[in-house]
């Protein structure tokens, strides 16, 4: 949580901006906390410091420096070396939601099989244990943590993406289509298309992410398909599956366990 308040009050962003080192003053005049929270600030940053989670100190002058992990949470448009911030994936993997499930995972651990106390059978996720529902359902009731869940994603997806059509470009080579499954807010196909022009990308993703994406932001020639990834994927050369190896074993649509 302390690299979630570090994240929404622009500390990393601050010290890019006073040169790479800043000094506690320096902080207090760029940080937007009233007086009276001002004294408060050297505690997070002594415990961002002693985690190294985010900044290091130059004890001689008692300066804070970016580490590795904290160039990549500088906004977007002071981007350090060209990189995509990461701070939008920070705030998505910090909302209410994933502390809430997080603080009954060794609930969900100790459930019997047969024991409905939690709220949940053992069987299914934490998630479901702490709100009554899964993920999915979770952010089509909250437009806002949907919004910042699939900036995440598109934050994690840009980086990920510049690394892969600089670096990896050749696995495009005779690829005339792609569908990106679960595909957000399209930055993944979005991407491949600027940077491979011969390859005709699609997303395809639940109806309420693809109303919001329409909506803010341009196509770039990409195509948006409303669906449920377990019911239909459209034909295509290949298929970008970047996030859904890791979550559909938990979507509602399959069974518990299933491969």
């Amino acid at each position: 949580m302390a690299l979630q308040c570090a994240v929404e009050l622009g500390i990393p962003t601050a010290v890019h901006r006073a040169g790479g080192a800043a000094s506690l003053p320096d902080l207090l005049a760029a940080v937007p906390v009233p007086e009276h929270r001002k004294p408060y600030l050297p505690r997070l940053m002594r415990f961002l410091v002693v985690t190294a989670a985010a900044l290091s100190e130059d004890n001689s002058r008692v300066v804070y420096r970016l580490t590795p992990l904290s160039r990549l949470l500088v906004d977007d448009d002071v981007a350090v070396n060209g990189c995509t911030s990461l701070a939008p994936f920070v705030l998505s993997q910090t909302t209410r939601f994933h502390v809430g499930a997080a603080l009954r995972l060794s609930d969900w651990f100790k459930q019997g099989a047969d024991d409905d106390s939690g709220g949940a059978p053992a069987a299914e996720m934490p998630f479901r244990m702490a709100h009554g529902t899964d993920p999915w359902d979770a952010m089509r009731r909250d437009p806002v943590v949907s919004k910042m869940f699939h900036d995440g994603l598109g934050a994690d997806s840009r980086l990920a993406l510049d690394f892969v059509v600089n670096q990896c470009g050749a696995v495009f080579d005779g690829v005339g289509s792609l569908v990106d499954v679960g595909g957000g807010d399209g930055s993944s196909a979005r991407a491949i298309a600027r940077a491979f022009p011969h390859v005709k990308c699609s997303v395809l993703d639940l109806p309420h992410v693809i109303g919001s994406v329409v909506v803010q932001q341009p196509s770039d020639g990409v195509e948006y398909i409303v669906g449920d990834m377990m019911s239909f994927i459209p034909p295509s050369d290949a298929v970008l599956l970047k996030v859904c190896c890791s979550t559909c074993h938990q979507h509602p649509s399959l069974p518990v366990n299933s491969e």
